[in-house]
């Protein structure tokens, strides 16, 4: 129930400012606004304010169909305009008005995302401090000269290196690296009196294509350091029967010293033979007596590999750092990172039309629902990011040069003001055909996409 109503609420929320956009626009410039609709087909809830802008006489609609919403307005394209009114047609305009109108929406989307992240800057976010637990063998963070306990202080490319804030501020920029192809500077804070300490980390070389968990076990950082804790231990599972307790802590497994729950974690994940689990002896502490138990994992497939599961959850919590930033850094801040997620989401898009990203990156409503739920359950931070996360999506997304989308009509008029003449009817029914069929194309994609995400 919680997904159906962060989902409904984060769909409500989205759809109405983008077409607020349009509508206060279009206001402004003189337009007649017969309706404002908030999703499409049989209307479920319909009402017309007695106090509106002078001339206005709009229907406010919330109808059945919720993906999606519009703003009709008064035009002599689609229906015959009273003479004294032609002034207030939309298509009577001028060029700069129907260009403002048009771009209103995503404008709008991209100013709530700004709103949004500086809500979350000022409220502040509990994260993980952004010391690193053990990276992956053989990965690219192992070959940087990582091995685990670091605390990452400063971060940046190309020598310009700012404060790292939490584990997941290292994370974004670890995206933002290996989906551009840059390499990553790290500081690492010095022990025991020891300078501070550099070190690159290779990101130029992946090839990322995917922003995924994949990613990130290439680049061999996949949590922040956790003490190796045993947590809830499910009942009738492999570590239950193996005599796995709650609040154990491990301190080694066969001839393999732990150090931290991340360690664990991989070293479990090994713990397999081909199709066959492979028992160790574990080397654990209890109330403060050491123990050793034969723990013999499940084997699960996480794809086409074979990996190792106890049916406990591994790891302590890790150590936590409040972010907050002050009444100007949190704007300035939400500014940046809605900057930043713009133009991360416009690259995506191109390496996804050239064929250097996969189209798996693509997500749909079942894809959003289920995230909407999960950051719905964390709390009313981590709601307000993945609200500003797809408000940003939304803008970025319809601003794309597709003839059905706001991004279509804004070449037009483009074109319009390069040649003084608009796109003839026979051109816009081609285009928009053109439009929409690709528009279905994508939204099959993404729909096989969120199926196989949570089904496959």
């Amino acid at each position: 129930m919680l997904t159906v109503i962060a989902f409904v609420v984060a769909l409500g929320v989205l759809i109405a400012v983008h077409e607020y956009g349009h509508y206060r626009v279009a206001v402004a410039c003189g337009v007649k606004v017969e309706r404002f609709s908030i999703g499409f087909g049989k209307a479920l809830f319909r009402w017309q304010p007695k106090r509106q802008h002078p001339g206005q006489q709009t229907e406010f609609v919330i109808a059945a169909f919720p993906l999606g919403g519009y703003v009709k307005m008064l035009d002599e394209r689609e229906g015959p305009v009273a003479p004294e009114e032609r002034h207030r047609a939309f298509n009577t305009q001028p060029l700069r008005s129907r260009a403002a109108i048009v771009a209103a929406g995503p404008i709008a989307n991209l100013l709530l995302a700004i709103v949004l992240y500086t809500a979350v800057n000022w409220i502040g976010v509990e994260e993980p401090v952004a010391k690193l637990a053990r990276p992956v063998a053989a990965s690219l963070a192992e070959a940087a000269g990582l091995r685990g306990g670091e605390h990452i202080t400063r971060a940046g490319f190309d020598g310009d290196l700012t404060p790292v804030q939490s584990f997941e501020d290292l994370r974004w920029r670890m995206t933002q690296g290996a989906l551009d192809a840059r390499d990553l500077t790290l500081e690492v804070a010095g022990e025991d009196g020891k300078p501070a300490r550099q070190l690159v980390l290779p990101l130029s070389r992946m090839e990322a294509k995917d922003a995924d968990p994949q990613m990130f076990r290439k680049i061999g950082l996949l949590a922040p350091l956790t003490r190796p804790e045993i947590g809830d231990v499910m009942a009738g599972g492999a570590g239950e029967q193996s005599g796995l307790r709650k609040g154990d802590l491990v301190r080694a497994i066969g001839e393999t010293p732990i150090y931290d729950g991340q360690q664990l974690r991989e070293v479990i994940r090994a713990s397999v033979d081909g199709d066959q689990p492979r028992t160790q002896a574990w080397e654990i502490q209890r109330g403060g007596q050491s123990l050793t138990l034969e723990v013999k994992p499940e084997v699960r497939d996480e794809g086409a590999v074979k990996v190792g599961r106890i049916g406990a959850y591994v790891g302590a919590p890790p150590d936590m750092v409040t972010v907050r930033q002050g009444p100007v850094d949190g704007v300035w801040r939400g500014v940046v990172r809605t900057w930043e997620m713009s133009a991360l989401t416009v690259r995506m898009m191109v390496k996804m039309v050239t064929g250097q990203a996969s189209l798996k990156n693509l997500s749909g409503p079942l894809t959003i629902a289920d995230y909407a739920g999960k950051s719905a359950s964390l709390g009313l931070t981590q709601y307000l990011i993945f609200l500003a996360v797809i408000s940003v999506s939304l803008g970025v997304l319809n601003l794309m040069p597709l003839p059905v989308l706001d991004g279509g009509h804004l070449m037009y008029y483009l074109w319009e003001g390069l040649t003084g003449k608009s796109v003839s009817d026979a051109w816009m029914e081609r285009l928009q055909r053109g439009g929409v069929a690709l528009l279905l194309v994508m939204m099959s994609v993404a729909l096989f996409n969120d199926v196989t995400r949570l089904f496959g």
